[in-house]
């Protein structure tokens, strides 16, 4: 009887553990299924969905430090020509632009400063350091073309206020539906980055132009204004951003990579805007000797480089104080050493 008795309490005790692995795994296997199965919350934070090699990192100290100075301004750009809808009968036209509140100039020793991104088309944008000349454009294609300009700062960071971004459409002979944007759709202009880099963190950074505002844009889900995001990926690595800010980035392979940034709803559709969708090559060669890799890593300091930032600025070295000379002790020679002589005395006789 006891053994039948001790029989039926092992069986209830297998039973008991069996249940208990089951109910464990049924539970690890929910907690997956609703990790997944969250929604992104984009509320408070840029969203990042970063590999191991690419980093998110703040901005270089010098650059924080001297953006301090160009808050001061709220810069306004203007396209004077050409005008909207214009019509040339020339493959060259000059573009006059207008800047107010923000001095345009190129630091001689250190060749930044403030500037004008002008942006024909999607084409990489050139870096305009004066604006008392016109701006010529060449060998330009028959049809529809598209300026968009931007005021910067010296290390290409946009403006980002009310009114420091411009754009006109024009067309050369004809119109054509090339290069010609829906003025109300939201849309994207790569900005950054571009070219060749010599020192990490890369910034990546772009305008926004009738994107809505997030509040407005989720305060009713059954409206038809749509949340918007950039989807940003570097060499095949995707991330989501919903902050209009610049991102700073380390991770980049040496040699040649590829950056696309895309404007995308809050259901994650492209939103169909001509230049939403852009792509570029950059290089990244480490140790790079130019201003701004040197400023990245910390090699010229605030005090040295804020010519760039202010055009008055004339940066003064620290010169140590020399201690004064001890002066030395006057060395005496000894004098000439007589020998004395001896006199012989003769002895008395």
């Amino acid at each position: 009887m006891l053994g039948i008795n001790h029989r039926r309490k092992s069986i209830k005790t297998i039973c008991l553990y069996l249940i208990l692995i089951m109910c464990s795994w049924s539970l690890i296997s929910c907690a997956d299924t609703l990790e997944t199965s969250l929604p992104i919350e984009t509320e408070e934070a840029t969203e990042v969905n970063f590999s191991q090699k690419l980093t998110e990192v703040a901005p270089p100290p010098v650059i924080q430090e001297l953006s301090q100075t160009l808050e001061q301004y709220q810069p306004q750009i203007t396209i004077v020509s050409p005008q909207a809808n214009e019509i040339s009968e020339d493959t060259s036209i000059d573009v006059k632009l207008e800047v107010r509140d923000l001095p345009i100039f190129q630091n001689a020793e250190f060749e930044l400063g403030p500037h004008v991104h002008l942006i024909l088309d999607n084409e990489p944008y050139r870096a305009i350091y004066n604006i008392d000349e016109p701006i010529t454009l060449e060998n330009l294609a028959p049809g529809t073309h598209t300026l968009r300009a931007f005021a910067s700062r010296p290390w290409d960071e946009s403006f980002k206020n009310e009114g420091a971004y411009a754009q006109t459409t024009f067309h050369v002979f004809t119109k054509t539906e090339d290069n010609n944007p829906d003025s109300s759709l939201p849309l994207l202009t790569y900005s950054r980055p571009k070219g060749n880099y010599g020192a990490e963190p890369i910034m990546l950074d772009f305008y926004l132009t009738n994107a809505p505002l997030h509040l407005v844009a989720r305060e009713n889900a059954e409206d038809d204004i749509k949340d918007w995001r950039i989807q940003i990926t570097v060499n095949g690595q995707s991330f989501l951003v919903d902050s209009w800010q610049p991102v700073y980035l380390t991770g980049f392979e040496p040699g040649k990579n590829w950056v696309e940034l895309e404007f995308i709803d809050e259901d994650g559709n492209n939103i169909d805007n001509v230049f939403n969708n852009t792509v570029r090559v950059i290089t990244y060669e480490p140790n790079g000797q130019d201003t701004l890799s040197k400023i990245v890593r910390g090699e010229l300091s605030t005090e040295v480089v804020r010519g760039i930032v202010d055009a008055n600025y004339e940066y003064q070295p620290t010169i140590a104080p020399v201690a004064p000379e001890t002066p030395k002790a006057e060395v005496i020679e000894p004098s000439e050493e007589i020998t004395p002589k001896i006199l012989e005395v003769e002895p008395e006789t």
